[in-house]
């Protein structure tokens, strides 16, 4: 049975009518209550140090209450306002050092859940002018950081999701190719790449060609599913804009054997949407599309479009699947 994990803080979205007297905004368990009430969904990420409290067993127990398991932690660098500059490649030793150590805690409280998954987004770590930084330095403080924190837990996976720019304007892990090269400059055997299928859209990546060569150079560790117009992190449902590429990509990485939670990372608070039903609405979908790609399977005359790479075959043959013909 596939498992689904859900993005924690998208269950804030249409606050007011789940909560019509609250006052600020709903707590990381609030929001995990609310999550829980979505059928099939059987996990949550949460954010470190946003969602955890010094007692991460504790956490674990309450959402465990609820129906719902913790699939991995996911690090936010938002505690000092220098790290806007960079988290591991600020220029000011003290604030990596920082960075790092906030990244170790975070490591072990996923250890403490017996969720042993961190994902690093990096997203403060890259410039926005010309001459702003020595790219060789950053580089270099960038992979140091990595295998630092990936050897302080060996048993912990570290799994590096990229992303082209946003917030800097350009990202030091902007892609895949740059990614794999980071991880393999780290050497560590526990890292791995999380792949966000709108973070792929628009660094103008395949998701499927993306994920086949992270199963060659790493390990997929995590799926990120939504969609969007390859211009931002538009976060829209699962399939919206992108149904055809959506099915390769799951019908490739399960081919490659992976086996983790498929990850919602949508906003449906940009559009007023209920996040109970959108969250729903995406189960739905990627359990369509995984029908549909035992049908890719069994295919024979798909297979022996793709071998010869025969576009209008292999359209004719999606298109039935997609149609249910």
């Amino acid at each position: 049975m596939t498992r689904f994990a859900t993005r924690l803080n998208s269950f804030a979205a249409k606050a007011e009518m789940e909560w019509p007297d609250l006052q600020g905004k709903p707590t990381a368990l609030m929001m995990a209550r609310r999550a829980a009430r979505v059928p099939g969904l059987t996990h949550v990420d949460l954010n470190y140090p946003d969602h955890v409290t010094d007692d991460p067993r504790a956490v674990k127990e309450e959402i465990e209450a609820m129906g719902l398991g913790i699939n991995g932690l996911a690090m936010r660098y938002y505690t000092n306002p220098a790290f806007k500059l960079g988290a591991f490649t600020h220029p000011d030793r003290a604030v990596r050092r920082e960075a790092i150590d906030l990244t170790k805690r975070g490591i072990d409280a996923a250890l403490e859940m017996d969720a042993p998954l961190m994902t690093l987004w990096m997203g403060q770590d890259g410039f926005d002018y010309s001459f702003q930084g020595d790219y060789g330095q950053m580089w270099d403080d960038e992979v140091s950081a990595i295998r630092e924190v990936a050897e302080h837990a060996p048993d912990c996976m570290i799994s590096i999701e990229y992303k082209a720019n946003e917030p800097r304007s350009f990202a030091l892990l902007p892609d895949v190719a740059t990614t794999l090269l980071a991880i393999d400059e780290a050497g560590a055997p526990n890292l791995g790449v999380t792949l966000d299928f709108a973070h792929v859209l628009y660094a103008d990546e395949m998701p499927a060609f993306a994920a086949t060569l992270i199963a060659r150079r790493s390990r997929l560790l995590g799926v990120h599913l939504n969609d969007g117009y390859a211009k931002r992190d538009d976060g829209l449902m699962v399939g919206s804009v992108h149904p055809q590429a959506t099915l390769e990509l799951l019908w490739r990485i399960r081919r490659d054997g992976y086996d983790g939670v498929i990850y919602f990372d949508t906003f449906p608070d940009a559009s007023g949407i209920d996040p109970v039903e959108e969250c729903a609405a995406n189960i739905e979908m990627v359990e369509r599309l995984m029908g549909m790609a035992d049908r890719v399977d069994a295919d024979n005359a798909l297979h022996g479009a793709i071998a010869t790479q025969n576009s209008p075959a292999a359209q004719r043959a999606i298109q039935r699947i997609l149609a249910g013909a």
